[in-house]
């Protein structure tokens, strides 16, 4: 018999048995396609949404042949790319061009003869809307011209048509609560507009923006600035021309020559889909490249091999089962002259038929579904799908790796089936084998080495030597799993029945327990490492962050030229919108001199100024900054300069924020109040202290033995002639040596605040002081429509107060990451756990019969599916988690490496590279996760056992 016809008859034996085991073939189907659906969907949506170079011109140019625009240098002759008009060159032995630049740039002379030309240009702008008033920027251009399709595009109502209409993206009528027909009133010029329609940007789908035709808002607003003072226009961007082409010609490489001669820039579609050669670029080579990052690479490789190897071992135990199943039939195959490897052929013909299977069917699934939730995934996105992006051969390589995934899953079932006599095949007899004691030891060598190369690749600072290392530290912690599952059988001793005997039976059947918690762990350990590094980048984020104002905290502030009134007005605004609590904390500016509110001049020093003196030397200087701070940075760890860098003599160094006061020093009139609502110490000496006059200083650094040097120089006001006539010098300069109280040196970076001064005791040293504003106590972060409900109240009030809150550090949006990676981990490993039980029911029939015939009670077959998925789920969870630890370290070492190069290059740069536990989502995997698998096992396995017919 020709191999052919022995492979033949192995695949009709292969599907007659799949059709005669519908729900196992079911089940190692849809484990190979699971992963199929999920790589298929994730390659078509990562090339869909990925841009491609003609979808980012649309999405600059829209239909439009070219955009042309001012270099911003003047009328002199630049250079540029042919696909990137962002960086602008000179020609060789040219320079930076000085004088004026503001020269006018006769951008329309440099368009090609014949062509057509829209204009485009932007200013921010303040509007009002259904809550009140929101800022936005407003684009002059015509969006109804056929030059913007497929940049803008209609989504509700038409384009505007007049001067007197404008439209709205759907980021900012969702914001605003406006829609078509409505009216808003752009606060500049003062004109209305009505709302015609609802416009979005395919490439940015969350733009916030207004656009109206060209003329209909900047215009007027110019001459509402000539003729009244206090109207004053922003700064307007610049003006761009959007291009078409005469007969359809484009724009070519020798139109963007000759723009660069007159100081244009051009983007145009044809010249960079067909870049020129480098022989007729003359800026060719003046760009640096970007150095790839091989981190994404290199994840892609671990998550593929993870990926592969999870299809293996979940899918191998259920071939197991199913050829112990078929070892009758297979005994005949070999009783009627089948060699070994034609039973083998047999089992892996099963992985081949039911890989195919399972390849076709999540292929077809996987674009299905894209297809499906399209509009979903460009939302999440936050842009629209060109095309759905096809690349045929990664679909195929795809494929082949679901179908070669379903033999491999085979080949350790078809080696065992080949090795089977034919006696035992055919009696049902299992035999008896040793465990190997080889496959442990190298478990443990190829696990130490793999941790070994993880942790040199994050300290050498290579992600593709971390990844290497991660997958060889996974596959030796695989070896090591039978050792850890038989030893699970001896915790069982002095456990009750059940919880024993799930114990025992997958200690006895390791084959069928090990790949399941093989195949738990290694969806954890990826979960796991994301969410560890997730989190830990999110702390270093938190930590690097310098806040405007202290977190849950609001600030209402008034301009010098404020007025009582106006201020009284902001704070009932802030009352009535926010979501404030507890008492207001009202604050004062104070300086020294003329009794004027206004500090004009540099530094304020017209109307005086207030100086903190810092001590010199010992703990009062900072190390990191002056002298000797980069050999210093050349020595010390990373520990040390975290430790140095939040001491309060380098914290003032590293960041100055004015916020509250118009000079550096920040020394502030309160009391009580503020230190509780703001600075948030609560300490009833420092109250006490301000009770009595005593000034609270919360940087250290500044106070020696209990004092501060206060320097005031005081200034005055030229229209006040009792000054002139008192201080015919104009300015007089006095340092008072005050007590103060010091805070704790954590209180150092307190955003704004330096020092608080009693008002009393401002008044005893002839300080003058002006309201500054007041802060509040936050329940929440209040909403789009409360800040601009607020907004408006401040505009009515006069504009001259303002309302901050305190910003939030970048990647404060994790949290939703770290959730889905949970819930990932979590759907496969009940996914593992159920086939596990299902494979331990089937495969533990008997035994389960043995049982109730002696009496054991129905339940019994309920708690031991329970306790049998509790025992891999456990199992998996805690080596995943243990596994996953060694990539996100390794990683973290290499974010490591490079903070501290950045670090002694600039020593005031932080090097803090924490590690951070991801402690929500470890507790959801190894709780929550095996205790509703253990449940779910128990409610979905049948206490009664089905009448079998006496063996023999």
């Amino acid at each position: 018999m020709s191999a052919f016809t022995g492979w033949r008859a192995a695949l009709r034996m292969a599907r007659r048995d799949a059709l005669r085991a519908r729900g196992r073939s079911v089940l190692v189907a849809a484990m190979i396609a699971l992963p199929v659906l999920g790589v298929t969907a994730v390659d078509l949506t990562y090339r869909s949404i990925q841009p491609t170079l003609a979808e980012e011109l649309t999405a600059k140019i829209g239909s439009a042949d070219a955009r042309f625009e001012a270099a911003g240098v003047g009328p002199v002759k630049v250079e540029q790319l042919p696909a990137d008009a962002e960086e602008v060159y000179f020609p060789d032995g040219a320079s930076y061009p000085e004088g004026d630049l503001e020269d006018a740039v006769d951008v329309p002379a440099a368009l090609p003869k014949g062509s057509r030309s829209i204009t485009e240009q932007s200013v921010p702008a303040s509007v009002t809307t259904r809550h009140g008033v929101a800022d936005t920027p407003v684009t002059e251009v015509d969006t109804g011209d056929p030059m913007l399709r497929g940049r803008i595009e209609l989504v509700k109502g038409r384009y505007p048509k007049s001067g007197a209409e404008i439209a709205a993206t759907a980021g900012f009528a969702e914001a605003s609560g406006l829609s078509v027909g409505d009216r808003l009133t752009v606060r500049g010029p003062g004109r209305s507009y009505t709302v015609t329609g609802v416009v979005e940007l395919p490439a940015d789908l969350e733009k916030k923006s207004l656009y109206a035709l060209p003329g209909a808002v900047i215009a007027p607003w110019r001459e509402a600035a000539d003729d009244d003072e206090n109207v004053v226009l922003p700064q307007v961007g610049e003006l761009a021309w959007l291009v078409k082409g005469s007969s359809g010609a484009g724009v070519t490489w020798q139109d963007i020559l000759a723009a660069n001669e007159k100081g244009v820039v051009v983007t145009s579609r044809q010249v960079a889909l067909n870049p020129p050669p480098d022989s007729q670029v003359p800026a060719a080579g003046k760009s640096r490249p970007e150095e790839p990052d091989d981190r994404l690479a290199a994840a892609a490789l671990t998550v593929g091999a993870m990926a592969l190897l999870e299809i293996v071992l979940l899918a191998g135990p259920a071939f197991a089962v199913g050829a112990r199943r078929s070892r009758r039939q297979l005994g005949l195959v070999g009783s009627c002259g089948g060699t070994r490897g034609q039973v083998r052929a047999v089992v892996l013909a099963g992985g081949l038929v039911l890989g195919g299977v399972g390849t076709v069917a999540g292929a077809g699934a996987g674009f299905a579904l894209t297809v499906l939730f399209r509009p979903m995934i460009e939302e999440f996105s936050g842009r629209r799908f060109g095309e759905l992006t096809v690349h045929p051969g990664e679909i195929l390589g795809i494929a082949v790796l679901g179908l070669v995934t379903g033999v491999l899953a085979a080949l350790a079932p078809a080696i065992v089936a080949g090795r089977q006599s034919i006696l035992e095949s055919l009696t049902g007899h299992r035999g008896s084998r040793r465990s190997s004691r080889v496959l442990p030891a190298a478990g443990t060598a190829v696990l130490a080495g793999g941790v070994a190369l993880a942790l040199y690749g994050g300290l050498s600072g290579s992600s593709k030597l971390v990844a290497g290392g991660s997958v060889l530290a996974e596959l030796g912690l695989l070896g090591c799993i039978p050792v850890i599952v038989g030893f699970l059988g001896r915790l069982g001793r002095r456990l009750p029945l059940t919880p024993r005997i799930a114990l025992r039976d997958a200690a006895r059947n390791r084959g069928r327990t090990a790949p399941a918690v093989a195949a738990v762990m290694a969806a954890v350990a990826g979960s796991v490492a994301i969410a560890t590094y997730t989190a830990s980048t999110t702390a270093e984020q938190a930590y690097d962050h310098r806040p405007n104002l202290t977190a849950g905290t609001t600030a209402v502030t008034i301009s010098t030229e404020g007025s009582a009134a106006e201020l009284s007005q902001a704070r009932a605004a802030v009352e009535q919108h926010y979501p404030v609590s507890g008492a207001r904390a009202d604050i004062e500016r104070v300086w020294a001199g003329s009794d004027c509110a206004v500090h004009v001049g540099e530094e304020g020093r017209d109307c005086g100024v207030l100086e903190l003196i810092k001590p010199t030397g010992g703990a009062h200087s900072c190390p990191l900054s002056g002298d000797g701070a980069k050999e210093l940075a050349q020595r010390i760890s990373a520990e040390e300069h975290k430790r140095l860098m939040n001491s309060p003599a380098c914290v003032d160094e590293e960041f100055t924020q004015r916020v509250f006061s118009g000079d550096d020093h920040k020394i502030l009139v309160g009391g009580a109040e503020l230190l509780d609502s703001y600075v948030k110490l609560k300490d009833p000496a420092a109250a006490k202290a301000l009770a009595a006059g005593t000034p609270v200083l919360l940087n250290s650094a500044y106070a020696q033995d209990g004092e501060v040097d206060l320097k005031a120089v005081h200034a005055y006001n030229n229209d006040d002639e009792s000054a002139k006539a008192q201080h015919s010098r104009g300015a007089t300069t006095t340092v008072d040596r005050l007590k103060v109280y010091v805070a704790p040196d954590s209180y150092a970076a307190t955003p704004g605040i330096r020092m608080i001064m009693p008002k009393k005791t401002a008044r005893e040293l002839g300080l003058h002081t002006g309201s500054a504003g007041s802060v509040y106590a936050l329940t929440r972060d209040p909403s789009e429509a409360e800040k601009q409900a607020a907004d408006a109240a401040l505009t009515r009030a006069g504009g001259l107060a303002q309302i901050m809150t305190a910003t939030e550090p970048a990647g404060s949006d994790d949290d939703a990451t770290l959730l889905i990676l949970a819930l990932f981990a979590g759907v496969v490993t009940l996914g593992a756990a159920a086939m596990t039980t299902g494979l331990a029911k089937a495969d533990a029939e008997a035994d389960l019969t043995t049982l109730s015939a002696v009496g054991a009670p129905p339940g019994v077959r309920r708690s031991l599916s329970g306790f049998q998925c509790l025992v891999v789920v456990l199992t998996g969870v805690l080596l995943g988690t243990a596994a996953g630890l060694v990539p996100a370290v390794a990683l973290r070492l290499t974010d490591l490496r490079t903070a501290l190069e950045a670090m002694r290059s600039q020593p005031m740069q932080s090097a803090y590279t924490p590690i951070e536990m991801p402690w929500p989502t470890i507790a959801f995997l190894t709780l929550a996760v095996p205790a509703l698998a253990g449940l779910l096992a128990a409610a979905l396995t049948s206490s009664r056992t089905a009448l079998a017919r006496r063996a023999g």
